[in-house]
């Protein structure tokens, strides 16, 4: 892992963001990631703004490193969350789900560097026009909220890297080094990783909710919920209804009757795995262990170097007459 802009932009040590992801990004698994090179984030978008002030104070306690906010322009109460963050002084915000125009210029009046989450090419341009200062191309493969556009990341990172020249970070499985250094190859400079630290020691997930996501098979997650805001769930018994209702053509309000109240709070953070709403990304089924922080960036970063030197000494795709299967 080499230093970069986004290790320039934000004074971290490796290029490794972790997402702010709610129910499972309090300031345990932010300072872990932090205090291990890479960007804790808090995910605000479950916590009360006065959940918030408390976790920032504790994330003072607990690091000395580069940290940040995660903010949903979704939230209810954006405007007193936005006026929150700048008076406690955060320095670094991530948001997603809105426009960048919203709140970027008056973060930055505020000394705050901004980057913004999307999922196609178009919204990376407006993040230019509105002046982000890093962007995140989060792929489908993304656990929780998703784009509409169902791009998958090896597919999303070189349209965004033509459309921008901002410096841009890959997010949507990403689970290892060797994944690292693929989005890097198409021209991203750091990875945000979602679903490895949703199912790490530090994380504020209820451990029946990891225990669930560890066992998934392949394919146990889908994409559902676009008539609200698209959404890559565990396939449970909420989720079955779900999809029964989409098929037959429900609209919004029955989807949202049948969700419920506080459904990503039922499963992923009390661990009602048949009727809470269990969101983790694609690469669940490639995770079998819960591992601490450290331990899983020391391993990102092993894996990341040691698939380089590989790729440096051994023969290429097109080596010796090698073809490519159609």
């Amino acid at each position: 892992m080499k230093e970069n802009r986004i290790c320039s932009l934000f004074g971290i040590e490796k290029p490794v963001i972790q997402g702010g992801m709610v129910w499972c990004s309090g300031w345990r698994l932010a300072s872990a990631v932090s205090n291990a090179g890479g960007l804790g984030l808090l995910g605000a978008g479950s916590m009360h703004p006065e959940t918030l002030v408390e976790h920032i104070h504790h994330m003072r306690e607990a690091t000395d490193k580069p940290w940040g906010v995660n903010v949903p322009l979704m939230y209810p109460e954006i405007e007193r969350l936005i006026d929150l963050i700048i008076s406690e002084g955060v320095s670094i915000v991530f948001t997603s789900a809105g426009s960048p125009k919203r709140y970027t210029e008056r973060l930055h009046a505020a000394g705050i560097k901004v980057a913004h989450v999307v999922s196609s090419s178009i919204f990376a341009r407006k993040c230019e026009e509105a002046g982000v200062d890093a962007i995140v191309a989060e792929g489908f493969e993304a656990g929780g909220h998703n784009g509409r556009e169902e791009t998958t990341t090896l597919a999303l990172i070189p349209l965004v890297r033509r459309a921008t020249t901002l410096p841009l970070i890959a997010a949507g499985g990403i689970c290892s080094g060797q994944t690292m250094l693929a989005v890097e190859a198409l021209g991203a400079e750091a990875v945000q990783i979602g679903t490895l630290f949703a199912l790490a020691k530090e994380s504020s997930a209820s451990e029946l909710f990891k225990q669930r996501c560890l066992a998934l098979p392949e394919g146990d997650t889908m994409l559902c919920l676009k008539k609200i805001s698209p959404t890559r769930l565990v396939k449970n018994a909420l989720f079955s209804d779900i999809a029964e209702a989409e098929n037959r053509g429900a609209e919004s309000e029955e989807l949202k009757a049948l969700l419920g109240k506080a459904a990503s709070k039922r499963g992923i953070f009390l661990g009602d795995v048949d009727r809470g709403e269990l969101e983790i990304g694609q690469v669940a089924s490639a995770v079998r262990s819960i591992d601490s922080v450290q331990d899983i960036m020391l391993r990102i970063e092993k894996e990341y170097l040691e698939t380089k030197e590989a790729l440096s000494q051994g023969p290429s795709f097109f080596a010796h007459g090698a073809s490519i299967p159609y």
